[in-house]
């Protein structure tokens, strides 16, 4: 999700604005936005305070006129704040930076349930393990070897997928799915909303670990390397999905660092939709149809997310468990402009 782009005003230095950059100061160092709005407010009417970045610490102050906006800076900056648990303010004027023309919106509304994106086969349960399993999942993988990538770390089980080709070798088998997985598989097999799913078999898991502050390109998991079902378990921490659907046509070379085909666009125009969801800690996504053919998803690179109106602080990690059938066959998915073997 994208902030509001500020910046210092051109011209005089010092030269006034209603906006205010105001550092040492927002929810993650306890202060809620409605909070400082009300600080602010004793010297002004306040129009309205947002993150000035993905710290937390940093908020935009914006009055309704550039008086109150000097008043305030003249009475706070540098010095202790009462109101605020006596913590010194760092404020300077700031300006909001213009867009350039068919630029697109930086930011996209979070969504808390699959529905409100009206993305064929896309589907969200919550709660789908219990905070002991998963406590037992977490201890199970962490008593594995883990393999280090450029900024996470990842396990295969079933197949490896092999990131330079972006596809799995079904002639080498790593073996049956663990056993510390077995529950999850049965779970599965009576998810809502899937047709045939007693045919459901999973072959494939890879476990990501993602540090605090790492997401993951845009991309759509590989036509020729998985059928289908994609299901992704969220553990220990959240984040913010988002998916796009691009016209078709505006492909950019792809990415060799992770499990997809890329195929991307410039968001210099309107040449793609956006959609964005919640995906809280212990949910499962079930990726399947158009959501899993055409739709590109990806995790923003974020400390910190605003999902309605509220801040929520990612983990020190998170642990996805994806599970995919390995795929045999040539696609003949009904989305070949996306499939990599026609391009």
């Amino acid at each position: 999700m994208g902030l509001p782009r500020f910046g210092r005003p051109k011209g005089v230095e010092g030269e006034l604005s209603p906006n205010l950059f105001v550092a040492n100061c927002g929810p993650a160092v306890g202060y809620s936005h409605d909070t400082i709005a009300s600080v602010f407010s004793a010297f002004g009417e306040v129009k309205g305070v947002c993150a000035a970045d993905e710290s937390g610490a940093r908020v935009i102050v914006s009055y309704c006129d550039e008086s109150s906006a000097r008043v305030a800076l003249e009475a706070l900056d540098g010095h202790p704040c009462p109101d605020l648990g006596g913590r010194s303010l760092h404020i300077r004027y700031s300006v909001l930076q213009p867009t350039s023309q068919g630029k697109v919106n930086d930011s996209v509304p979070v969504s808390l349930v699959a529905l409100d994106l009206n993305i064929p086969g896309l589907y969200l349960l919550h709660d789908f393990v219990s905070p002991k399993e998963e406590e037992e999942l977490l201890a199970a993988v962490d008593d594995k070897p883990w393999k280090s990538l450029a900024k996470r770390r990842v396990q295969h089980y079933g197949y490896e997928f092999c990131y330079e080709t972006r596809n799995v070798n079904t002639r080498q088998h790593l073996g049956e799915l663990p056993s510390f997985v077995s529950p999850i598989l049965e779970r599965i097999s009576l998810f809502p909303n899937l047709d045939n799913h007693a045919n459901i078999v999973l072959d494939q898991l890879t476990v990501n670990e993602y540090p605090r502050g790492v997401g993951l390109s845009p991309h759509i998991d590989t036509h020729s390397a998985f059928e289908g079902f994609i299901f992704s378990l969220s553990l220990a921490g959240p984040c913010i999905m988002e998916f796009r659907r691009y016209t078709e046509g505006a492909w950019l070379p792809k990415d060799t660092s992770s499990t997809s085909t890329m195929v991307q666009t410039p968001e210099n125009g309107p040449n793609f939709l956006r959609r964005a969801i919640y995906l809280p800690p212990r949910s499962m996504l079930l990726l399947s149809g158009e959501a899993r053919y055409a739709w590109h998803h990806y995790i923003p690179h974020h400390k910190i997310d605003l999902v309605k109106d509220s801040v929520v602080r990612r983990g020190s990690r998170r642990v996805s468990f994806t599970f995919r059938k390995a795929k045999t066959d040539p696609c003949q998915c009904e989305f070949p402009q996306y499939c990599d073997s026609h391009r």
